[in-house]
Parts: C-alpha cells; structure tokens; sequence
C-alpha cells in the first residue's frame, strides 16, 4: 500500500509540474489559433514565428542580453563580497552584513519592484534623463541587486570550507594576494560561482515583477511582451517560441547529465 500511495503520489506530483508544459507543446502545433480545440496537426504557427515575429526575437535577444549581462555582474561583486564578508574580523559586523545581504531575498518581489522604481525615477529626475533611454540600465540594476544574495549564498559557504590555507601557501611562495586569489583560491571556488551564476542567469530570464515596475518601453523583455498580449489573447507563435526553449533547456541538461556520468564512470574506472 505505502509503495502504490507514494507511486500514486509521485505521478501526481509529475503531472502537475509537467502536463501545463505538454499542453502548451501540443498546441504550439495546432493548425488554428485555438486554444481549447486541436484542430490538425501543423508547423503554421513556427513559419509564423520565424517568418513575421521580429518583436518576439527583439524581446527574447533583450531576455539573453539583460540575463547574461546581470549574472556576469552579480558572480563577479558576489564573489568579492563573499571574499570580503569571509575575512571580516567582527563576528557582531559579519552577521550584520549577512543578514542586511539575504534582505533582498525575504522581501517580496513587488515589493522589490516598487522601491526600485521609485529610486531610479527620483534618480532620473535628478540627474534630468529620459527614462525610455535609462531603460536598461536601469532593469541591469535591479536585475544584478536581487540576484546578488543568491550567489552569495552560493559562494560563501565554500569560501568558508576552502578557508585561507590554500592563498597563504601561494603567499608563501611569493604571490600577490591578488594572484593567490585569481591562482590557488578562484579554481577550488569554481563549484560555487558557476552555481550561483547559473542562479543569478535563471532568476534574470524567469523575472517579471520587478521588469514590470522598472522596465521602460524602450527595452522589452519576453515575460513582459507575453504579459501585454494577455490583455488581448496570446498568440500561439508565443507557444512555438515557448516550445524551442523548452527543447533547449531540455537538450542542455541531457548533454549536461550525459558528460557528467562519462565523468563519474571514467573517475570510477581509475580508482
């Protein structure tokens, strides 16, 4: 019985997760632009994304831009500031400063958004700038402040498990901090800031709350662009789009296991 109950359980759980996703799959190739009949297999609405869809490519191009952009800066200060936060010699200033870094993550994200907002239009205001041409700058800013603690929290704990040893042996045979840093402490960090990386790159590219608020309509990105066609009806080019992510991300992540367990296997034939 607890074996069919946690069965039963688990495919529930997969449906949930993943039948919204098949649903959009199988109507990405319907021959109308209905969503609740299929009326016959088509690639129709992918001709269409890739023959008339230029705002849905200028948007995605800006998602990549902004997301990639905004993880870059927030692995590179997160890595600094767990550096930092690791050799403070106040305990009482160390868990101050951590705990003002994992704010951004507690806050709700509208909350997040509205306070943005109102700092960047007061900045705005100050310095005189058109905010249409502020626009990305100023969703790179937020974007790399609410992914910051996530790398943090990625890369502090394995500073803290590598500690000093490694960069003062390097300082030992005649390094610059800077070198021992970048040489003997970076390689052994690599785990933790391709992780917190990836993290900041996901939190960009899945963000809308705070893109609403910030964002401006020279710069567009995808959620915001599928959210404005909502208020009229999506069309299922959106879905094709949707699709060939989906298929990326999917193929990544096989290529991913399959080079990893050639790793272990090749790991496990050694020893």
């Amino acid at each position: 019985m607890k074996k069919a109950f946690s069965r039963i359980y688990l495919f529930l759980i997969f449906g949930i997760l993943y039948i919204p996703i098949v649903t959009l799959i199988f109507f990405s190739f319907n021959s109308s632009n209905s969503t609740a009949v299929f009326t016959g297999f088509s690639f129709y609405w992918y001709r269409e994304l890739f023959g008339s869809s230029s705002d849905a490519f200028d948007a995605l191009k800006n998602t990549l831009i902004l997301a990639i952009s905004s993880a870059v800066l927030s692995t590179v200060i997160g890595t600094a500031a767990s550096e930092g936060i690791y050799r403070m010699k106040s305990k009482l200033f160390k868990k101050t400063v951590t705990s003002v870094t994992n704010i951004p993550m507690m806050n709700p994200d509208i909350v997040t958004g509205m306070s943005m907002m109102l700092f960047f239009v007061a900045l705005v205001g100050v310095l005189r700038l058109d905010y249409d041409a502020f626009g990305f700058w100023a969703m790179l800013i937020a974007h790399t402040t609410f992914s910051l603690p996530y790398v943090i929290l990625s890369v502090l704990p394995r500073v803290e498990e590598l500690g000093k040893k490694y960069s003062e042996a390097a300082l030992d045979l005649g390094a610059t901090p800077l070198q021992a840093f970048f040489l003997a402490d970076l390689p052994n960090l690599l785990p933790g800031v391709i992780t917190g990386f990836i993290m900041a790159f996901t939190l960009s590219l899945d963000d809308f709350v705070i893109s609403y608020f910030v964002g401006s309509s020279s710069f567009q990105t995808l959620p915001l662009l599928i959210y404005s066609m909502t208020k009229k009806k999506v069309k299922p080019d959106m879905y094709a789009l949707s699709t060939l992510i989906i298929i990326t991300i999917f193929l990544i992540l096989l290529l991913t296991n399959v080079r990893n367990g050639r790793l272990a296997r090749k790991k496990g034939e050694k020893k």
